[in-house]
Order: structure tokens, then sequence, then C-alpha cells
């Protein structure tokens, strides 16, 4: 063997007992004990076995609001916050989320070619219409829970009531808003 090859393997086997003897020496000096509960929780926490069934989520009723909506404000705010995953276009591709266009009064998981999470899947016989629509952008993982939508929400009433307001504008059929009770 050359000396150039003597020096390589060397330093690979010093390597080798440095990082060994690292590591026996860290788990000596450092016991790691198991958290009794997670440090950082994404979500809602899961639900103990055995325990009550969460109350359905609910938001504020929408239609008081949508008359006075302003659907510019809606559609800046939408192209912002939503435009990353989907677009607004008829006929249009679908992103990482499906394309809105006609979301208003189309039912849930209706956009062909979109792979949909089984939570919405599962209703796929309910239209979404506009307090739908609202307590879904309110929360989408409170609101459908399993959704792959990961999106924490806008809490803004009127911030909500604008973007809906924008998205009825994208039909040819816009649907009749809603009387407010």
């Amino acid at each position: 063997m050359s000396l150039e090859a003597n020096k390589v393997f060397a330093a690979v086997l010093t390597a080798g007992v440095v990082f060994g003897v690292a590591g026996f020496i860290g788990s000596v000096v450092v016991h790691p004990e198991p958290l009794e509960k997670p440090a950082i929780q994404v979500g809602d926490a899961p639900a103990a076995a055995g325990s009550a069934p969460a109350a359905p989520y609910e938001v504020a009723p929408i239609a008081p609001l949508l008359a006075s909506a302003d659907a510019d404000a809606g559609k800046a705010l939408a192209t912002r916050t939503c435009g990353a995953c989907h677009i607004f276009e008829n006929n249009g591709k679908n992103g990482v989320g499906p394309n809105l266009y006609g979301i208003v009064g189309r039912h849930h998981a209706a956009e062909a070619g979109f792979n949909y999470s089984a939570a919405n899947k599962a209703l796929s016989d309910k239209v979404w219409d506009y307090q739908a629509i609202s307590t879904f952008i309110s929360a989408p993982a409170k609101a459908m829970p399993g959704t792959r939508m990961g999106f924490a929400g806008l809490a803004s009433e009127k911030q909500r009531a604008d973007v809906i307001a924008f998205l009825r504008t994208l039909s040819p059929n816009p649907e009749p808003l809603p009387t407010p009770q």
C-alpha cells in the first residue's frame, strides 16, 4: 500500500473512533426522558379514546355581511392569500388546490381532475353555499377535520364576506345572495 492510502485509511479510522467516543460520552452525560405530551402540536389534539365526539364547528352567519361586501377587496385578498394554491379562471387547470371558478353553489369535491381529501369527498352530496364557504375559510382544519388544506383561515368576518363576494362573481350566473335572518 502506498503512504497516501495509509493516511486515508487512518483518517477514516480516526474519525470513526472519535464519533463513537463522542456518542458514548453524550449518552452517559445526557439521559433523555420521553415527554409526557408533545412540546409542539400542529392542529387540534386527537380525541381521547372513549371521549364524546366534538361539537360541529360553527361560525356566525355570513348573510348579513354579504350585502355590503366588497368584491374588489375580496379579489385582492383572495389573490394574495389563496392564489398560491388556487386559480380563479373559467376552465383553468387545477393547482395545488382546485380551481375555484364557480365554487359558489357547486357540490363539494366536484372539480374534475382534482384529488380531494376523503373528508371533502365525504361531503360530495353537500353544496358550497355562502355559509359553508364562510365556515370552511374561517378555519379549514376545524370546519373539515381531515382536509389537506394547510391554510390557517380568515378570522375576520368582513374579510370572509369580501372573499365570498369575489367568489360569487366567478360565475356566468351568480347565485342569489341569501336573505339575512
